[in-house]
């Protein structure tokens, strides 16, 4: 369940950043906005495993790239409703 999950926990911070990008802090607050968009746009029920598995394939996907900070809110936003709607039909069964 959604519930079950913290989403402070997965969270970043400006040094998970401060390697990757030029403006860490700008950075995090992008990667955090994805992340929060994941948990907000998930269903309620779904399984804790589940959502924990795309939350760190968010973070893995976006953390050290590179174009973050040039992709706008509607784009990254048609990221996280594409990841969650074919997250089944995906090979993420390696992600954990």
């Amino acid at each position: 369940m959604k519930s079950s999950v913290d989403i402070h926990v997965v969270l970043s911070t400006y040094e998970d950043m401060e390697d990757f990008h030029d403006d860490p802090d700008e950075a995090s607050e992008r990667l955090n906005f994805i992340l929060h968009a994941v948990y907000d746009n998930a269903e309620e029920d779904i399984e804790t495993q589940r959502l924990e598995q795309i939350l760190h394939y968010a973070w893995e996907s976006w953390q050290q790239d590179k174009h973050l900070l040039e992709i706008d809110d509607d784009e990254l936003l048609d990221w996280v409703d594409h990841t969650l709607a074919t997250w089944d039909d995906a090979s993420n069964d390696e992600i954990s």
